[in-house]
């Protein structure tokens, strides 16, 4: 009996205890059920409130701003600048990279469509059998540039006057700029006149000059007038001579200068005492590193005394190199051999290629540009870029003297080939649309 009472208090505990669980089940469930409504309804009241909230912003913006504003053009412009500044600009050192074949973006032009490109430097017009050298396109290491937009810079470029000063590089990256935009400019508003000093291409469509001035030690030389720029005259420089130039700059949106190649013919650089209108002219000669710095000393007190950095942009080219020695590249070069068979540029781009260029005069350049304290300066560091294009210069197939080389010019490549300048299309186009994703920028 024990054992049944046992066994039914055993069996009624049982019973008690699944009832008990089965309730305190139940009251859990519920009280879950209710948690979860309470929840959704303050997530509820949330976005309500949100909506309302946003909803007045919205109506905000179109009652009280000129409908222009907020125009889905105006927006994707701004969102396209945006984007340019924060990945080109931003994050992307854009002079550190590699050159990549790219047969379907590039050439930015063709060379035949260009009106204004000068038999200088139009390589395929003078006879250069390859075009590969047209193809290669800048890839940063970093980031990857937009496609160059020649609408969107003109629209940037509307109503103002963007000059290079410099050297023939410079007038090379000038016609590069010309041949990029010239195309998207209607017939009949675009214009090229030139002056002693000037090449000046105008377009009345967008109210906008982009010209090129002459002056190659940037401060005043005997290599200033039209006549003696052939380069076989020992320079002569006046150092702190730059106002005659100067006042030919003052009234530019963007200033871009350069001064280089014409420094690197001898260690030391005449100077003259006096000025070029004397009888009389004495000179001395100096190392061409304390000319060079006190030189652009004498550039960067003008700038600060002359340019308002509220409305002038004021740039720095860096070096362009070239490539006369084969051995530099090419373990198997000859000393005799310049660029004048080169097709290809320098693929192998994991560590600098030293071409001769002078690392030294770099350096005075970098640290006197940094050294304005009212204008800034950008320095445009194109040099290491470009010392792996020595497939890029005209070699045979420029002009010399307004002339194509003859036959038997071309059998002595040490004279005749210029291993200096550049075929367009080619290395100055990607310069030029480096230097338009700072203009786009800074407007």
């Amino acid at each position: 009996m024990f054992n049944q009472f046992s066994l039914m208090f055993t069996n009624q505990s049982n019973k008690m205890k699944q009832t008990g669980a089965a309730k305190r089940s139940s009251y859990l469930y519920v009280l879950y059920v209710v948690i979860i409504v309470l929840l959704l309804f303050l997530l509820g009241c949330y976005l309500y409130n949100e909506k309302q909230r946003i909803g007045q912003f919205q109506g905000f913006k179109t009652d009280n701003l000129p409908e222009e504003h907020i125009s889905p053009l105006q927006q994707s412009k701004e969102e396209k600048d945006k984007k340019i500044d924060l990945v080109a600009l931003k994050v992307c050192d854009v002079f550190t990279g590699k050159w990549v074949l790219d047969e379907v973006t590039h050439p930015l032009y063709k060379e035949d469509e260009c009106e204004f490109l000068s038999e200088w430097v139009a390589c395929t017009r003078n006879g250069r059998p390859d075009s590969k050298y047209q193809k290669w396109r800048w890839q940063p290491r970093d980031c990857s540039l937009p496609r160059f937009d020649a609408k969107l810079l003109l629209e940037k470029l509307r109503g103002k006057k963007l000059m290079f000063i410099g050297d023939s590089i410079h007038y090379n990256q000038w016609q590069s700029m010309v041949c990029m935009v010239q195309s998207t400019i209607s017939s009949g508003t675009k214009t090229l006149s030139h002056t002693a000093q000037m090449s000046i291409f105008n377009t009345e469509e967008y109210n906008t000059t982009i010209s090129f001035y002459w002056a190659p030690f940037l401060v005043e030389s005997n290599a200033d007038p039209p006549d003696k720029r052939d380069g076989k005259r020992e320079p002569i420089i006046m150092p702190r001579s730059i106002s005659k130039h100067g006042k030919n700059w003052k009234d530019a949106d963007f200033l871009v200068f350069n001064t280089y190649t014409w420094w690197t013919r001898h260690s030391k650089i005449k100077v003259l005492q006096g000025s070029f209108t004397n009888e009389t002219k004495e000179s001395n000669e100096v190392g061409i590193y304390i000319m060079y710095e006190e030189v652009l000393r004498t550039w960067t007190n003008w700038l600060e005394q002359n340019i308002d950095p509220n409305r002038t942009s004021v740039f720095f080219s860096s070096m362009s190199p070239t490539h006369v020695r084969s051995s530099d590249w090419d373990v198997n070069g000859r000393a005799t051999r310049k660029c004048e068979k080169e097709t290809e540029p320098i693929l192998n781009m994991s560590k600098p290629v030293d071409v001769g260029t002078n690392r030294r005069l770099r350096e005075i350049a970098v640290n006197v540009t940094k050294s304005t304290t009212k204008v800034h300066v950008t320095f445009l560091n194109v040099t290491t870029m470009s010392e792996f294009r020595k497939d890029a210069h005209t070699s045979f197939y420029g002009s010399r003297s307004g002339s194509l080389l003859t036959p038997v010019q071309k059998l002595d490549p040490r004279t005749f080939a210029d291993c200096y300048h550049w075929c367009l299309p080619g290395l100055p186009d990607t310069w030029n649309e480096l230097l338009s994703l700072y203009i786009i920028n800074k407007s």
